[in-house]
């Protein structure tokens, strides 16, 4: 060999060992990854992924499945599991008691006295590109007390850096973006029109007028079956099509802002809402939540696909990773039926009860009402000014409710004589028994019953053992064919109040010293007033129309999927109880940036590849230093 080409093969064996280099290790200020995707998807339990497992195909959830790293017992280490505190806790690496969001919204008497205030909600500023002008004002991440990763992202990268984020809702746009965000679009939920406030920008960009503008709403509107609607978010949203729409907007955004063709790492947060619309009408056991999940996995194929062909580099230059704001509790009726103590708590009454004991303490004779109105678990708001116009501080107020829950509650007990309630009719035992087999989602059922055979006809020639058979074979249909027993109907489960916390107990930390009593202290916000935490018995409730919902610290409504997919990721399933938390700190620490102002996550690093260290050259030693060293 030529000492030119000598030369040449020394120099690219160095170029691939000097740390630093691109090739060992990835920095958000190199680009390296050029993109970052946090997909967030809203009420998605964990266990869906091994339960539907044998549906997912392609590249959908198989991305994180079979070639990303999949973290299986990732629990929420606090008690208010709902959308708006998720998607904060997720961006932040912090807990409600860092980042100080408790809520979807609370009271706030100072801002409003007729409603509670969004988490997201901010008079100052104005909502852009909305067709129907809503009663209240603007938007914008006011509410939120710690930077998020897409903050650490732009402040590293003093603003070259670009970051969105996308959602049908309001809250999980805004709030995993940031402060300092180049904007959060979510939409009108009349129209369907992908909508912004003025903290971001005065109007709205050339394609995101292009898009509202063009027919893809109407398209999501044919593929939801409910054409010309004037309610986008209710009718669209609790089907499938409007995940396939909103990344179509992903899309959309991702081309009109050139995200992945700049000097820096560039990040987008796309939180999909249909899966929560549909839970909550449904529940999580539902032929209709298993379609989504399906329809999703498809969906994720093809977006994953799309990203592979439109970032430079592809997906080898794109880091994404995957998580849910809150898990989900079962049906009532359907835990109940299998044995579950499951209950509702009618709030009315059950907030009628305490204002009466209030009145029977405090005002005797009178109708003052002590609690305000539009109640909402886990959380007891108190109308501040009746206390106080009695003379009574926040410490006694609080104290006397949390007194007084206990009867109030004791007396939604059904009566010992309640009937039972009926069983299903036949024909819908299928689609409600939470153990009824349900089929793959799919047009042709990939494994079809067995057809059923019948006795041959007489004088027909049949060897005994196949006589035997067809005898039983005829048992056998005839078994089939008779409805299986219906299952016991259960009596109706007593409400029952495991705890109860006052906000003055929370702010002080008067708390069991447990993990308990540490799950709680995450829960805490100097949000919504005066305020009793109320945390109900497991799979118990509000009482709904229909459905199910979650806010509680039980497990179903803390366990979530926490996977990623990118160069620095070991493939791999993980066990062993990890956080959302992790995932800011995580990335933070892979892309050499700040983790956000109050993070408390953990770097995963047994899913982090570290590439091998370069051994340092070798300094030839002079003749003297060899003699010395003899």
């Amino acid at each position: 060999m030529s000492k030119f080409k000598c030369s040449i093969c020394r120099l690219l064996v160095a170029l691939l060992v000097i740390p630093g280099t691109p090739l060992a290790r990835a920095s958000a200020y190199d680009a390296h990854p050029k993109l970052v995707i946090i997909l967030v998807v809203d009420q998605f339990r964990a266990d869906y992924l091994d339960r539907y497992r044998a549906d997912l195909k392609g590249r959908g959830f198989r991305l994180f499945l079979d070639h990303g790293a999949y973290f299986e017992d990732c629990y929420y280490d606090y008690a208010n599991t709902k959308t708006a505190p998720g998607h904060a806790t997720l961006a932040t690496g912090a807990y409600t008691d860092g980042h100080g969001i408790s809520s979807n919204e609370w009271w706030d008497l100072s801002r409003n006295k007729q409603r509670p205030v969004s988490s997201v909600e901010d008079d100052r500023y104005r909502i852009v590109g909305e067709i129907h002008p809503s009663k209240t004002g603007g938007a914008s991440p006011l509410n939120l007390r710690a930077s998020t990763i897409g903050d650490s992202l732009r402040l590293a990268t003093t603003g070259q850096a670009k970051v969105f984020g996308v959602s049908l809702k309001d809250r999980a746009a805004i709030l995993p973006a940031g402060y300092s965000a180049n904007g959060a679009y979510w939409i009108d939920p009349a129209s369907g029109s992908f909508i912004t406030s003025s903290y971001y920008m005065d109007a709205l960009p050339d394609w995101a007028t292009a898009f509202n503008s063009g027919d893809r709403i109407a398209q999501a509107e044919q593929e939801a079956g409910v054409p010309d609607t004037q309610q986008f978010y209710e009718a669209v949203g609790s089907t499938p099509a409007a995940n396939a729409y909103e990344l179509d907007f992903a899309r959309a955004l991702i081309t009109g802002e050139q995200l992945g063709n700049h000097p820096v790492t560039d990040l987008l947060v796309v939180s999909l809402s249909a899966n929560d619309i549909v839970g909550h009408k449904w529940g999580p056991d539902s032929p209709q939540s298993r379609q989504m999940v399906d329809s999703l996995d498809q969906q994720l194929d093809s977006f994953f696909t799309w990203l592979d062909k439109n970032i430079p580099g592809g997906l080898a230059s794109t880091w994404i990773a995957l998580s849910a704001d809150h898990g989900v509790a079962p049906v009532p009726a359907q835990a109940l039926a299998l044995g579950m103590p499951a209950a509702t708590i009618d709030m009315g009454k059950f907030t009628a009860n305490v204002n009466d004991a209030m009145n029977a303490k405090f005002s005797p004779g009178e109708k003052i009402e002590y609690l305000l109105p539009q109640q909402e678990l886990p959380y007891l708001a108190l109308n501040r000014p009746s206390f106080e116009v009695a003379g009574i501080n926040e410490q006694e107020a609080e104290q006397a409710v949390q007194q007084a829950i206990p009867a109030a509650v004791e007396a939604l007990a059904p009566p010992s004589d309640a009937p039972r309630p009926p069983p299903p009719p036949a024909s819908e035992a299928a689609t409600q028994s939470p153990n009824a087999a349900q089929p793959p989602n799919t047009a042709t059922n990939p494994n079809p019953p067995p057809l059923a055979r019948t006795a041959p006809s007489a004088g027909s020639k049949q060897h005994p053992r196949s006589r035997a058979a067809a005898a039983a074979a005829a048992l056998a249909a005839k078994a089939a064919s008779v409805p299986p027993a219906p299952p016991p109907v259960r009596l109706p489960a007593t409400p029952i109040v495991v705890h109860t916390y006052t906000r003055d107990q929370l702010a002080s930390g008067q708390l069991p010293p447990s993990e308990w009593g540490l799950l709680l202290a995450h829960s805490y916000s100097p949000n919504g007033g005066w305020y009793v935490m109320v945390i109900p018995a497991a799979y118990q409730m509000q009482t709904l129309t229909g459905g199910t919902t979650h806010f509680s610290p039980w497990s179903y409504d803390r366990h979530v999927p926490l996977a990623f997919y990118g160069a620095p990721f070991t493939p791999g399933i993980y066990h062993g109880r990890v956080q959302p938390v992790d995932l800011a700190a995580t990335l933070a620490s892979l892309l050499g940036v700040n983790q956000p102002s109050a993070s408390v996550g953990t770097v995963l690093v047994q899913a982090i590849h570290t590439p091998p260290a370069a051994s340092a050259p070798r300094a030839r030693r002079t003749s003297q230093e060899g003699a010395a060293s003899q």
